[in-house]
């Protein structure tokens, strides 16, 4: 009976892929109906149920996962080599129960329409408007960092634990409702990864767990750094799957906050890659702007670079890999390279708020 079981599903894995193939061609249908809908109630559902709890339910999950998975490879050893269909159909039937609850519960939002659309934003600018933007971006970074340095030539000091971020990532984007009552964020559910040691070592600052919609903050990473991070993974959470869009709207929130702490990760998150696209674009005035940076902005960047950098390994290329095939595979087609995506949502965003011709 159980083989049965374990046969069926594994026959529906790819009419699952199929069909979920056959719904990316309908992106207002699932914008509508799922992302606007069924995803609603799931979100806040998993995030009552499970926002209160103080440590990462996901995480621990994911350790129980890792353990079933190395327990049974090791029960099975000898079948996976007597019995290699039967072995292929009870793997293939498990990926198939997982593939089935990452689309339900989440996975469905990379589908949606693309959010320069809905902001009525075009997604094309010159280098003239990204030099004009980034400029702006610069004069505001440094407005913002005399008032959470000393000064000009020291870095940021940040004086909140990762909690309190967390819990004024909530507030900020209660701000941003107000103008845009579709990124409503409530309830919170955003919390230290228990992983923080490997996910660094992997690249990451944080991820989203897709199975129960709990937003994970690497512990590690520059503290000035947090709360832009803590506002990326709350996007995840309202629906928001593509990086670059995810990347907007926390910049969105960070710029909404009343903390003047959130906007000044949310202006030097914007001046980071709006310069690193310069770069590659005209390198005279990239550099022209770069000067005109605070130094202890600078400091700042070299602080998160150099912490990147003592955590450097081979295991980071191989996830760095693996996360650009699963993003190509979902949708964005650019990869791990659509994150920097965001510069044409930030500059044209930019240019249609402020008027800067």
């Amino acid at each position: 009976m159980q083989h049965k079981k374990n046969l069926f599903l594994a026959l529906v894995f790819p009419v699952q892929i199929l069909l979920v193939k056959l719904l990316a061609l309908f992106p207002n249908t699932i914008e509508h109906y799922y992302s606007n809908g069924v995803y609603l109630f799931i979100s806040k559902t998993l995030r009552y149920s499970l926002g209160w709890i103080p440590f990462s339910v996901g995480d621990l999950c994911y350790l129980l996962l890792l353990l079933f998975c190395c327990k049974w490879l090791y029960k099975t050893r000898k079948n996976l080599v007597h019995k290699p269909i039967q072995s292929l159909t009870y793997i293939t039937a498990f990926l198939s129960i997982l593939y089935f609850l990452f689309h339900l519960l989440w996975g469905l939002n990379y589908y949606r329409p693309p959010l320069h659309k809905a902001l009525t934003l075009k997604h094309t600018y010159t280098t003239e408007e990204l030099f004009k933007v980034t400029e702006n971006f610069i004069h505001k970074a440094n407005e913002l960092h005399l008032k959470v340095a000393i000064n000009d030539t020291l870095n940021a000091v940040i004086p909140y634990s990762k909690k309190q971020i967390f819990e004024k990532t909530a507030v900020s984007y209660t701000n941003l409702q107000q103008q845009f009552p579709s990124l409503m964020y409530t309830p919170k559910s955003i919390k230290q990864s228990l992983w923080s040691t490997p996910l660094t070592y992997a690249g990451y600052s944080g991820y989203l767990n897709p199975f129960t919609n709990e937003a994970q903050v690497n512990y590690l990473i520059p503290k000035f750094y947090a709360p832009f991070v803590s506002c990326h993974e709350a996007a995840h959470q309202i629906g928001y799957a593509a990086e670059n869009e995810t990347n907007f709207i926390g910049f969105l929130a960070c710029t909404a906050s009343n903390d003047v702490f959130f906007n000044y990760a949310g202006a030097t998150f914007a001046v980071r890659y709006c310069l690193n696209e310069l770069h590659k674009r005209d390198k005279n005035k990239y550099e022209y702007l770069l000067q005109k940076l605070n130094i202890g902005i600078l400091k700042d960047y070299q602080k998160s670079k150099e912490f990147w950098n003592s955590y450097q390994s081979p295991i980071e290329s191989f996830f760095k890999y693996s996360y650009d095939l699963f993003l190509k595979s979902n949708s964005q087609q650019k990869g791990i390279k659509s994150y920097s995506y965001v510069v044409a949502l930030l500059v044209n965003y930019q240019l249609q708020e402020k008027q800067l011709y």
